[in-house]
């Protein structure tokens, strides 16, 4: 064979050290992995193609960079848990047969499987699906992939009785390959990418819910039943992760709500929260807070109307790209009636009050705050009491700027709201760029310039960030902050989002320094999101202990005997004069019942005053998390307790 044909077989693979690899067109990644070293092509579990997860057994036709994927790689995890969920469907469908499979994502911590059953699965099932499980992994069992005609894997899943895969390859495009993953005599519907075989799931796995699920989410298709489940890469990360639950557990925003007496749900209006007096009070604290920053920080505030005809939001472009998530009315019942609906955002309502009067280019930029109230229709089944409702308080603005401001604004938005995540306790955020989705208003020059633009402004920021593609709003890029709480878990909370599109769409503008209308740029920013959510993240975080200022009630007086009540009085009087959050305790109980009794209420600092005290007009202070009592003169205390009880 000439020399030339010879080069023309090979390939070059650039491993992830620089290192260039020749090897022949065809070779697999399981071939490059025994090229580098017979050890490694031992431990492959799969390989990464120019950042691309694929089956070690995929042939390579083309020069590429690659990683071998072992199981110290943290791309295991993905493989593990999409594996684990083939060999969940198998145990399931081997146990109760005529049960159907349709889909099973990862999420974070593990994955879940959607099963079609006539008789509901429960906890119980769970020790005996495990079971097969281990059956299924200790089999070692390889996974295959096969494509096949699409009208052969109809006509087979058709014939199973599978009408939810049926429905998935209906709706695949045309052009697309039709993959099935093979483990032994069992099969399923999937693009992979697998690992070798099921041996490689290990046993590191638990099943850990059942719920209701919707086919697709939509609560007119049939419910499905949901198997949730984790898994890792050994026991000692299973283990470690069970406790991290159990620690959650205990923090569930829900149970402390009820516990601190801060709210409460009720079916009757279902994703809206009941505050009482305390949870009120820790509201109108952070309210009073971000109002305090924003203020300092040259915002006007305003108040925007709840319900605007639908004409307003079809001229918004919500109409189109959001009406499945707002709440409808009608002024009558006839044709003519006005069709309205409740405002899922406030920036609508804050261009049209940007619109009244002629603006200035001297007058930008306009900071627009408002805690506005916005209802959004979530489906009943994916609200999560305070984390997911229907009606929510936003911390929003509206910045409207010229380009040239952007990159000012964006870097004093980030300053502000870092500084409030601190204040708040959190100093592990990472921030995100969302790009345009699918689903979106404006044309690709407007999406081109304003994710450049936005990626621009944070860059000079200082900030360093990541690429999270398609997750954008319909008008517009997103700069997400996202927080790591004191269980290490990421809630995505903070946005600025870059809108040329809005003012375009309710012909907003400004008269520039040469006489022309121009068109202000929007910034959507929100340093919490929705209050809501924002406390129930707090409540977990702190696990209902907040920081002094925080704290719905900062100071309980307990008097120890009777005698010292008047005395426990002028030390509740000088607290409240000092504007402190304080309550009494002078019920005839005993002391040390008191003393877990508001302990149990997490509250901060427990007073007790008793003969002794009132004599030497001192304090017994016990601070919450401690055992030890410390005595010092009511003044001291005052000072101390004044500065606590003060926001950042």
């Amino acid at each position: 064979m000439p020399q030339s044909a010879v080069l023309e077989t090979m390939l070059n693979v650039t491993l992830p050290d620089g290192n260039v690899k020749n090897v022949t067109t065809g070779s697999t990644g399981r071939d490059v992995a025994m090229a580098i070293g017979p050890r490694l092509a031992e431990v492959a579990l799969a390989i990464k193609v120019n950042g691309v997860l694929q089956d070690l057994a995929e042939p390579l036709t083309a020069d590429c960079k690659i990683e071998i994927i072992t199981l110290k790689s943290q791309d295991a995890l993905e493989l593990i848990r999409h594996d684990c969920a083939h060999v969940l469907a198998e145990a399931v469908q081997s146990l109760f047969p005529g049960t159907q499979v349709t889909i099973g994502p990862n999420t974070d911590d593990g994955f879940f499987y959607d099963f079609a059953r006539a008789e509901p699965f429960t906890p119980e099932d769970f020790p005996g699906i495990e079971a097969k499980m281990r059956e299924v992994v200790a089999a070692k069992k390889p996974f295959i992939r096969e494509v096949w005609p699409r009208e052969e894997a109809v006509r087979f899943f058709e014939e199973k009785g599978e009408v939810f895969k049926v429905e998935l390859i209906n709706n695949l495009p045309e052009d697309a390959p039709i993959s099935i993953y093979r483990q032994g005599d069992w099969l399923d519907l999937c693009r992979g990418p697998h690992m070798r075989n099921t041996g490689d799931v290990g046993n590191a796995f638990k099943l850990t819910k059942v719920a209701g699920a919707y086919w697709k989410g939509d609560s007119s298709r049939p419910m499905l039943q949901r198997i949730s489940a984790t898994a890792w890469r050994d026991q000692k990360e299973l283990d470690a992760y069970l406790l991290r639950i159990e620690e959650a557990e205990k923090r569930d925003h829900r149970k402390l709500g009820k516990q601190l007496e801060l709210f409460h749900f009720q079916e009757e209006a279902a994703g809206s929260v009941f505050w009482h007096d305390k949870g009120y009070t820790l509201w109108r604290t952070l309210e009073n807070y971000i109002r305090a920053k924003i203020r300092a920080s040259d915002y006007i505030e305003v108040k925007t109307p709840q319900l605007y005809e639908k004409i307003y939001w079809e001229q918004s472009g919500h109409w189109e790209n959001y009406r499945d998530k707002m709440f409808v009315v009608s002024e009558g019942e006839d044709e003519d009636s006005k069709v309205l609906a409740l405002k899922p955002m406030n920036c609508p309502g804050h261009v049209q009050i940007f619109k009244q009067g002629i603006k200035s280019y001297r007058d930008l930029p306009i900071r627009m705050a408002e805690f506005g109230c916005c209802h959004r229709n979530e489906p009943s089944g994916s609200l999560h009491g305070l984390m997911r409702v229907r009606q929510m308080i936003q911390d929003d603005a509206h910045i409207f700027c010229t380009e040239e401001q952007i990159i000012s604004e964006t870097d004093l938005f980030c300053k502000l709201v870092m500084g409030i995540y601190r204040d708040m306790g959190f100093n592990d955020v990472r921030v995100v760029v969302a790009t345009r989705p699918e689903k979106r208003t404006g044309s690709e020059e407007i999406w081109d310039k304003a994710e450049a633009g936005l990626c621009h402004a944070v860059e000079q920021a200082g900030i360093e960030y990541s690429i999270d593609p398609g997750e954008g709003a319909f008008y517009g890029p997103k700069l997400e902050f996202h927080l790591t709480d004191a269980l290490g878990r990421s809630w995505q909370c903070g946005t600025l989002q870059l809108d040329f599109m809005l003012p375009e769409r309710l012909d907003a503008h400004y008269i520039a320094e040469d006489g022309s209308k121009q068109r202000p740029v929007m910034l959507h920013r929100a340093a919490l999101g929705s209050m809501e959510r924002f406390l129930g993240i707090l409540i977990e975080n702190y696990a209902g202990a907040f920081p002094v200022w925080l704290a719905p009630v900062q100071v309980v007086v307990a008097n120890i005997i009777s005698d010292s009540t008047e005395y426990g009085q002028r030390v509740l009087d000088a607290l409240k004069a000092k504007g402190v959050r304080a309550e009494a305790d002078f019920r005839n109980e005993k002391i040390n019942y008191k003393v877990r009794e508001h302990s149990l209420q997490k509250i901060p600092y427990i007073i007790a005053v008793g003969g002794r005290e009132a004599e030497q007009e001192t304090v017994s202070v016990r601070r919450f998390g401690s055992d030890k009592q410390e005595v010092m003169g009511l003044t001291e205390f005052l000072v101390r307790i004044e500065a606590e009880a003060k926001a950042p």
